[in-house]
């Protein structure tokens, strides 16, 4: 069961933080027998569910366990679907992933703030001019590819444009997991996930961490040409009528060099679209 190898990870993670009065270890992280203690519940039973053989896991000892791990609200909510999956009845095929006219207006509408959704498995479904020229030539990109983790990982000028490509990269591997738990029967999910363990060393070693999180806000910086290097602030909304799809924004903060910078950049777009997000080889 994946939610198993989530507590292993965790469990050898955290353990330093919990370690004993008799001296070093000689491995780290929990052991089974501290983290059941911790969590109140019998060793045996421990055992069970990490090798994925307990059923009917209840949500106060989920919960307990979480604690004990000091998971973050998105990884005990990725634990929760892991160790409760819903029934695995035929489902209707997952529709087509769209934007509603309306959000593409508003989007088209921020003329001086870069703009993209994001849809299931991180695919890029919707954006604005100025969005566009963020990443690169996304109508350009072909429709299979069009995806933000492919772009982070595969696309050689995403490394050149986010100054802390490490940080992005883990950011992004966090939220497929976290979709990947939401969505555990999409076969395109299965089949994007493999492209990049096969063709990305970083995307598998950061992959086989289990590492969940969601994206939220915070700041990044890119080497933008002819732009420059820019400090924008994102914010990622939750489409309340859609929830697989997130819309995110980028600003500069008022008075800093990064705003003149992105005027300049909106008034000279059409010069600078044919940059970023390559298309790889197959």
């Amino acid at each position: 069961m994946p939610s198993g190898r989530v507590r292993r990870t965790r469990r050898q993670r955290w353990g330093s933080c919990h370690r004993d009065h008799g001296g070093r270890r000689r491995v780290p992280g929990l052991r089974r027998e501290e983290l059941a203690q911790l969590a109140g519940v019998s060793v045996a039973y421990y055992i069970r569910l990490e090798r994925g053989r307990g059923r009917n896991v209840s949500a106060a000892v989920l919960d307990a366990i979480g604690n004990a791990l000091r998971l973050t609200p998105a990884e005990r909510d990725h634990l929760r679907r892991l160790a409760r999956p819903v029934s695995r009845r035929v489902r209707p095929a997952a529709r087509p992933q769209r934007v509603r006219p309306a959000l593409q207006q508003l989007i088209d509408t921020m003329e001086n703030i870069p703009a993209y959704v994001v849809g299931r498995r991180l695919d890029i479904i919707g954006w604005n001019r100025f969005g566009s020229d963020l990443l690169g030539d996304l109508a350009a990109v072909p429709a299979e590819r069009r995806n933000l983790a492919w772009h982070v990982f595969l696309d050689p000028a995403a490394r050149e444009l986010y100054e802390s490509w490490d940080a992005k990269a883990a950011d992004v591997v966090g939220y497929l997991r976290r979709d990947a738990g939401r969505n555990p029967d999409d076969p395109e999910m299965a089949s994007l996930i493999g492209q990049l363990s096969l063709r990305s060393p970083e995307f598998r070693q950061l992959w086989s961490a289990h590492d969940v999180q969601d994206k939220g806000f915070g700041v990044k910086v890119v080497n933008h040409p002819p732009a420059g290097r820019l400090t924008l602030a994102y914010e990622t909304l939750t489409l309340p009528a859609d929830p697989d799809q997130q819309m995110i924004t980028y600003h500069a903060e008022p008075g800093s060099p990064s705003v003149e910078a992105l005027r300049l950049l909106a008034s000279g777009q059409e010069k600078t679209t044919e940059r970023s997000f390559r298309r790889s080889e197959a």
